[in-house]
């Protein structure tokens, strides 16, 4: 009996592994469409992009539930989540700017300056504090690579924002982290929903852009919240690189 109850604990670890690893498929196919280079491509990219922002909000919350680091020790779940989140919240929004054209001519190499930021972003011992906040802006370029994309601004201006935030992501200023074990923040994560929802709106073309500006709301929420709460600095305490998968506070369970 002891030995069939191990074998479900590790059949259910793994189903959360696999289930994260979820999010590379969805990658995958954002990739793909990227690269045809039409509207409805861009947008269908941007479904699977919020697609594997839901599995990266639940993963975590999961693999405590199924207590996977405790189940198979020999396996990362951490090291997996952070190859999947750097495709899709870094390289593949940053390679739908490129595509879509949203900078000035001759401007691409701006693109290097956040892929960097957040590969350094991604690798800090203390990217996720022990209290509930990133460590510098984390790297949310799915999100910025929808609002350059339906608000159209500038070219220069989206050179600048691309700029400004990737300054932001080396800096150690602490920003919420919504699923954090042990935090409540209901009002922001019903405001979540309603944006997610509306996002949904506007991909499928049943919301104009002045439902993209109403959007704004949300992110600017989180950005005005996180430095209010958070103090715009950075905390003292060590932060534990691996708890998406021991239940402690980890990198990147967002």
């Amino acid at each position: 009996m002891e030995r069939a109850s191990s074998g479900r604990a590790r059949g259910i670890a793994w189903a959360v592994h696999l289930y994260t690893a979820l999010g590379l498929v969805l990658a995958a196919g954002a990739t793909v469409l990227v690269l045809r280079g039409t509207d409805a491509a861009f947008r269908a990219a941007f479904g699977l992009l919020l697609l594997a922002t839901l599995v990266d909000a639940t993963d975590g919350w999961l693999a405590r539930r199924a207590r996977v680091a405790e189940v198979l020790p020999g396996f990362d779940g951490r090291r997996l989540d952070d190859i999947v989140d750097f495709h899709t919240y870094t390289s593949i929004p940053l390679l739908l700017i490129w595509r879509a054209g949203l900078l000035p001519a001759g401007w691409g190499w701006i693109l290097v300056l956040p892929l960097l930021a957040s590969a350094f972003g991604f690798s800090r011992r203390e990217a996720k504090t022990a209290d509930g906040f990133f460590l510098g802006f984390p790297s949310y370029w799915n999100v910025v690579a929808f609002y350059l994309y339906f608000l159209r601004p500038s070219p220069v201006l989206s050179a600048a924002v691309l700029v400004a935030l990737a300054g932001l992501t080396l800096l150690p200023w602490r920003y919420l982290n919504l699923a954090a074990p042990g935090r409540r923040y209901g009002p922001l994560l019903a405001l979540a929903a309603l944006w997610a929802l509306l996002i949904i709106a506007v991909l499928a073309g049943t919301a104009g852009r002045a439902w993209v500006l109403v959007s704004l709301v949300f992110p600017a929420a989180y950005m005005w919240v996180s430095w209010a709460v958070g103090g715009g600095r950075a905390t003292g305490g060590r932060a534990s690189h691996s708890g998406a998968r021991s239940g402690q506070p980890g990198r990147r369970d967002r």
